[in-house]
């Protein structure tokens, strides 16, 4: 059997509920392999040069940093830039968390369609079945006393068959979705940090945390 002719075969069985389903899960499909290309088109996750330029100019060394920067293809190297040329301007890391906070928001593009399949194909899936077990009993009240049992079953899993794609469409969008999450979140916190070790560096910084954190283990043991 053809994979054609076994999707027709579950249109057929799931009627019209599954086939929406079917389009939401292209659409989903669709929608992740977009995501997985902007995040390698913006190399998200892959901050080296980026991370060596700012220890650069956490170090003082601000021509060495300005060198590296040039170097770094990551989607945030505009924005570090623009804070370096910034530094020391009053206001500044209010307009600079602004713009990183609007580039973030593209990566962020799609997610909540994302959140909307994972929530809403269960819901669809469940619609589906419950309209097949109201035509499995009309079924069995049309047939009175002489009801086969193997039509009533026949009915009730070709009913249940909504449900479970409804939950093969939701289960994998979900864990999609969490993962881009996931990886936005991190981005989000990396780029905090770069802002912040631009507009404010120095090596003094790094030592009264480290030093504090040292006092708070030693306090503590």
């Amino acid at each position: 059997m053809s994979p054609l002719t076994a999707l027709r075969e579950i249109f057929a069985l799931g009627g019209p509920v599954v086939a929406i389903l079917i389009a939401m899960s292209v659409l989903t499909l669709a929608v992740t392999l977009y995501k997985l290309w902007q995040f390698a088109v913006c190399g998200v996750g892959r901050h080296k040069v980026l991370s060596e330029a700012l220890a650069a100019w956490d170090a003082g060394d601000q021509n060495a940093a300005r060198a590296k920067l040039a170097g770094s293809k990551s989607y945030l190297a505009p924005i570090v830039s623009a804070a370096m040329d910034a530094s020391g301007v009053p206001g500044a890391d209010d307009r600079l968390d602004a713009e990183a906070s609007l580039v973030l928001a593209g990566l962020e593009r799609g997610f909540r369609l994302l959140d909307t399949v994972a929530q809403l194909a269960p819901l669809l899936g469940l619609f589906g079945t419950v309209l097949g077990m109201i035509s499995a009993f009309q079924s069995l009240q049309a047939a009175g006393s002489s009801v086969d049992p193997s039509v009533l079953a026949g009915g009730i899993w070709v009913a249940l068959i909504t449900t479970a794609v409804g939950l093969a469409v939701a289960m994998p969008t979900s864990m999609v979705l969490s993962w881009l999450e996931s990886r936005t979140a991190r981005e989000r916190v990396f780029a905090d940090k770069a802002l912040r070790t631009v507009l404010v560096p120095g090596p003094s910084i790094t030592s009264a945390v480290g030093t504090d954190a040292v006092s708070v283990a030693t306090e503590h043991a």
